[in-house]
């Protein structure tokens, strides 16, 4: 059984995400940001209430602005999926969790070492450029259901 439901249209969707965001991290980096957005869509608490589709959590607008900086800037976000990518998206949305993005539910490549905390919310561990952070205890039970 999948960690979320989808549709073909949903991978094709996650897979250029994935692409965008960590292509320069290769496989194990694009699998990690497809996490991300599994967990987002699980979660249903904190900034990720109510997110019922891989689309909802992709084009989720915060603070004025699209939750994942590919989708603001465009860069490669808007090519197509790569078969690579789609098998990489499927996995994730099938059954594929690990550390440090197992939980976590944001990302970000700062210009320095990753901070102990993002946002109040604790650091998870660091792959290549991303530093991933998952919720803090008690916030959102959600993601950690199913692992």
């Amino acid at each position: 059984m999948p960690r979320v439901s989808y549709r073909s249209t949903d991978v094709a969707l996650m897979a250029r995400m994935m692409r965008a965001e960590a292509e320069g991290e290769g496989k194990q980096g694009m699998l990690y940001v497809g996490n991300v957005i599994v967990n987002r869509l699980k979660a249903n608490c904190l900034d990720f209430k109510n997110l019922r589709t891989i689309s909802h959590v992709i084009f989720q607008v915060q603070g004025g602005n699209y939750s994942f900086e590919a989708v603001q800037k465009g860069n490669v976000f808007y090519n197509r999926a790569r078969t690579v990518e789609k098998r990489l998206a499927q996995k994730t949305l099938d059954y594929w969790r690990q550390h440090p993005a197992k939980f976590a539910l944001w990302y970000f490549n700062p210009y320095g070492p990753c901070p102990p905390t993002w946002y109040g919310q604790p650091f998870s561990g660091q792959y290549k450029n991303h530093c991933y952070y998952e919720p803090k205890a008690g916030t959102c039970e959600s993601v950690y259901i199913g692992s």
